[in-house]
């Protein structure tokens, strides 16, 4: 049985690839269509904002109860019923005649979409033997890469030859593969236990109020989401069966792994939102510009994934993030001292910073996967997954504000060599938190560490 399972990995792992491409693509090529959409229903900023918070917020929650369900149901079920509500809220999305359909209609399509990030990191951990896991997860990197990178290109192409509702058709194509998630995913699973809905509410309750808070620039909202995750904290450990298990921050090596993981997230999703901006402010470009020069850097971080995986299980964890760290150092530093550069040259340096974000992720899912045990690599992913997304939405808040310093209703860069220099220190910033997180990484899993026995197998 247990050779049946890892003899269908590969072909698992490549039907993953293709679904997290468009899950991700889901997640970054409405921004594009929020001018669209917001003068077509007449709707002021902080209104149409809530496009992106609402399914930024429903698909972080939803990765940990993904990941909580898959310890206790099969993951052929869980796929089955994600992309089946996922293709719901697209429908009802394209149909929309009023705005609240749309809000309707994402928070469905994140509701169903979030068990991908979830099982993403479940699926090498199930279906691969422990020295085969980097190369995996190297190959799930691939998805995520592609993903986000063709996001915006694809909109941009969408939204110059049609509505924004072919958005939502367009997300339907990720049905196409259940066939092959049931035929490939065995029927295991765990033995059922209580959900815990209470613990669950005030997590996504904290969650949404603290996006809120960063989107609105609400005080009030993250006062609020405060007291929700104390109550949160406290629902843990008095609950017979607790949402997630008090013990697993008691795991000093996953907690240190997850403040490294959040801090190098947030670069991650900075360059992917900053880039355009960029762009578009120094250099001028359209938006059919800018995706050309997103596409080497795409390209490269798909096809060099296995490459970051291979070297982590050969190599060790920490001498692919030590690689990541310097390949994204080079791009930000260069990127600052070179502010304005022609958009040719911002191509190659990006390649070098879209591999290291790569390769940094694959590290980091890999370490993180290293501290939990059995009982704790579904929820432990999960809420590895969640941390992800919100830090993605914190990062991409902050730069929005400092660009955006009138509030209007899209972003609106500051102009001449203000502008330059306020990018430059973005990304000089960028850098001195890259070497950060190498450092810190260093400390708790350099090389003395990195050969640690695996705990889940």
């Amino acid at each position: 049985m247990k050779n049946d399972t890892y003899n269908n990995g590969d072909k698992l792992l490549r039907v993953l690839v293709v679904t997290l491409i468009f899950s991700v693509m889901n997640g970054t090529m409405f921004n594009v269509a929020l001018p669209a959409i917001g003068k077509e229903f007449e709707l002021l900023p902080s209104e149409v904002s809530w496009i992106m918070t609402s399914y930024m917020a429903l698909y972080a929650i939803g990765s940990v109860v993904f990941g909580k369900l898959a310890d206790s149901y099969s993951l052929k079920s869980l796929i089955t019923y994600g992309l089946l509500l996922f293709a719901v809220g697209s429908v009802v999305g394209m149909l929309a005649v009023d705005f609240w359909m749309i809000i309707l209609g994402r928070v469905l399509q994140a509701a169903g979409a979030a068990v991908l990030p979830a099982i993403a990191m479940i699926i090498p951990i199930r279906y691969f033997e422990p020295e085969r896991r980097g190369r995996a997860l190297g190959t799930s990197a691939i998805g995520l890469a592609l993903g986000g990178a063709l996001g915006p290109i694809v909109s941009g192409m969408i939204m110059s030859f049609g509505s924004w509702r072919i958005l939502f058709l367009f997300s339907l194509l990720p049905l196409l593969t259940i066939p092959f998630f049931r035929r490939y995913l065995n029927d295991e699973r765990g033995a059922a236990k209580p959900l815990d809905v209470i613990g669950g509410g005030f997590l996504a309750a904290a969650v949404g109020l603290f996006l809120l808070a960063i989107t609105q620039s609400s005080w009030a909202a993250a006062v609020i989401g405060g007291l929700f995750l104390l109550m949160f904290a406290i629902r843990i450990r008095k609950a017979v069966h607790p949402f997630i298990q008090p013990e697993l921050f008691m795991n000093a090596r996953y907690t240190g792994a997850l403040v490294i993981a959040f801090i190098s997230t947030s670069m991650n999703f900075s360059i992917t939102f900053i880039t355009p901006q960029y762009l578009t402010a120094l250099n001028n470009l359209s938006a059919g510009s800018i995706g050309f020069v997103l596409v080497p850097a795409a390209i490269a971080a798909a096809t060099l994934g296995r490459v970051g995986g291979k070297l982590a299980d050969e190599r060790g964890n920490s001498t692919l993030f030590s690689i990541a760290a310097a390949l994204l150092v080079l791009c930000f530093i260069l990127t600052s001292t070179f502010v304005g550069i022609s958009p040719y040259v911002i191509a190659l340096l990006l390649i070098m910073g879209q591999v290291g974000q790569t390769f940094m992720q694959i590290a980091m899912s890999n370490t993180i996967s290293r501290t939990l045990s059995k009982e704790q690599v579904g929820v432990g992913m999960g809420l590895f997954s969640m941390l992800n997304f919100i830090s993605g939405a914190m990062a991409m808040s902050i730069i929005g504000k400092v660009l955006d310093q009138s509030a209007t209703w899209r972003l609106n860069p500051l102009v001449g060599n203000e502008s330059a220099y306020v990018y430059s220190n973005i990304f000089f910033i960028m850098t001195a938190l890259s070497i950060l997180v190498w450092g810190l990484y260093q400390m708790q899993f350099g090389p003395k560490t990195d050969r640690r026995p695996f705990r889940n197998t």
